[in-house]
């Protein structure tokens, strides 16, 4: 090697993608219109487009600041009281599993980390084929997830075009047709990004059909109460499958229904035979954890265990998280009705059916271009809108902007 000439080590490194959801974010950032909209964050917010911090989260940082408590690590699985009241939120307090010992859980890095706990495990310790079957379309980030552990990625019918709606025949073929043992991938409540979801007699016929095939139901629950302003109601799914002897895997997420994005803080669990398996599972799961982050961060888990630990600080969250949902159902309601009085061509009646923070429009990528280019309002190219991020303020100016790119009247592009 001469004089200063180093090896350059990374020059062969591409350029990655932008992140499809958060680029969205970014090239709204750049965007100087005082009118712009951005509809494709996944985050609450309120009538003035605001970040939305809970009144019960609120008075649950008063009751820790008062508490003055450590800062010591958590173990590797998280805080027991957190686990314990997470548990009985996602499960119900009258639980089989959960009043026999049997059900492993584990603190994670929100519903993300659930997930990849989750994955983790199911490479290293599923003895049945490690193929995960995702609806289509589902959350992007369940592909790397799944694909960065080894595990295969396989697709079956959610959502159809032409009714914009559920293509529930479609869905019970494909799994029907999966190997046995597969692992299938289910939205609890409010389908992310469709927002479309099996009634709860659908939800019967498919554990039927997943029992009858012996494939495992790996349940992603990130909208708990969140979806229809109703806990229980939310958790019907997970619940009926675990009544009906599943031994199910939850991945559960406080970000949406406690507001808690940045705090990180949601739970691993998965149903297993006996107490003595559960202890041999959480034996593998905290080596899943351990090279990955060791242990969990404390502060959100403190704050959803105080809140679900405290009965007054618990009826409050239940009343703001129903405010939450039909703050988002009402513009559901008045998005459709603009759209109707604008003559927009098309059925919109998806807009009200679908359930929890998004609608899936249904417009082309060329009409989501025309509205970024034409009208100041992004989200993600498939037609994802996120509907917290619609008020009073500018639902009538999106409703019209929409309107005009499905009639052409915005101009298009056809390059994206």
């Amino acid at each position: 090697m001469e004089g200063n000439q180093f090896t350059n080590f990374w020059q062969g490194v591409p350029q990655g993608p932008p992140d499809p959801i958060l680029g969205v974010t970014d090239a709204f950032k750049k965007d100087t219109a005082p009118n712009k909209v951005n509809l494709g964050v996944g985050a609450y917010r309120d009538e003035n487009g605001k970040p939305y911090v809970l009144e019960s989260v609120l008075k649950a940082e008063d009751i820790l600041h008062q508490k003055r408590l450590d800062k010591e690590y958590l173990p590797i699985t998280g805080a027991n009281d957190f686990i314990t009241l997470a548990s009985e939120l996602a499960y119900g307090k009258d639980s089989k599993p959960l009043k026999e010992g049997r059900v492993a859980v584990a603190q994670s890095i929100s519903g993300t980390g659930a997930l990849r706990i989750a994955t983790g495990f199911l490479s290293q310790y599923y003895n049945g084929p490690k193929v995960l079957y995702l609806p289509d379309p589902t959350w992007g980030n369940h592909v790397p997830l799944a694909e960065g552990v080894g595990l295969k990625v396989q697709r079956y019918r959610y959502f159809d075009k032409k009714t914009v709606g559920l293509d529930f025949a479609g869905m019970k073929e494909d799994i029907k047709n999966a190997e046995d043992g597969s692992i299938i991938l289910l939205h609890a409540c409010a389908q992310n990004p469709t927002g479309i979801d099996p009634t709860q007699e659908q939800w019967k016929e498919l554990s039927e059909l997943v029992k009858s095939k012996k494939h495992l139901p790996l349940f992603d629950m990130a909208y708990q109460g969140f979806a229809s302003g109703d806990i229980i109601k939310d958790a019907f799914a997970a619940r009926y499958f675990v009544e009906q002897g599943h031994q199910i895997i939850l991945c559960q997420s406080f970000a949406k229904n406690l507001g808690l994005y940045a705090e990180r803080a949601g739970t691993f669990s998965m149903v297993t035979s006996s107490p003595e398996e559960k202890e041999r599972v959480l034996s593998q799961i905290k080596r899943v954890i351990r090279p990955l982050y060791s242990s969990p961060p404390v502060h959100g888990a403190q704050l959803v265990a105080t809140i679900l630990g405290n009965p007054d600080l618990y009826e409050q969250w239940l009343s703001e998280v129903k405010k939450m949902a039909d703050r988002i159902i009402s513009m559901r309601e008045k998005l459709y009705n603009l759209l109707i009085e604008l003559k927009t061509p098309g059925e919109w009646g998806h807009i009200k059916s679908q359930i929890g923070m998004f609608s899936f429009t249904g417009i082309s990528p060329e009409q989501v271009q025309a509205l970024a280019d034409h009208a100041h309002i992004y989200m993600t190219k498939d037609g994802r809108i996120s509907m917290a991020g619609l008020n009073e303020h500018n639902i009538q100016y999106f409703a019209e902007s929409l309107s005009k790119a499905v009639k052409g009247e915005l101009g298009t592009k056809s390059s994206l």
